[in-house]
């Protein structure tokens, strides 16, 4: 499956690039546990606010994050459905891996018992 084919909206070079950085991924770690905004986000890190809104906005670019307004708040929320195709995406991998690795396994078995 190409990356642009896993699901509407979702870019998986895109999104495990963003994925890469380590900030990025405790910035989601953090998400996943309740919605946050970028100062609430700033304040575990050595980084200021801008620092942090760049973060945020490479994930949201990737469809990883979203942002809404609460009056004079804009908490990201994680876009736990984005995250679920990117676990999709992994699991297929694993699972082909693991097929190919049996097959191995079946071949090199059959060829002992000859």
């Amino acid at each position: 499956m190409s990356a642009s084919l896993a699901a509407p909206g979702t870019d998986l070079d895109a999104a495990f690039a963003a994925l890469g950085d380590p900030v990025r991924r405790a910035l989601v770690n953090r998400l996943a546990r309740s919605d946050a905004t970028v100062g609430e986000l700033a304040e575990p890190f050595d980084l200021t606010q801008q620092a942090i809104s760049h973060h945020i906005g490479v994930l949201r670019r990737c469809g990883l994050v979203e942002q809404r307004r609460e009056g004079t708040r804009r908490p990201c929320r994680l876009k736990i459905d984005q995250l679920s195709v990117l676990s999709t995406w992994i699991e297929d991998q694993r699972r082909a891996w693991d097929d190919r690795l049996n097959a191995l396994e079946q071949h090199l078995t059959d060829g002992r018992a000859r």
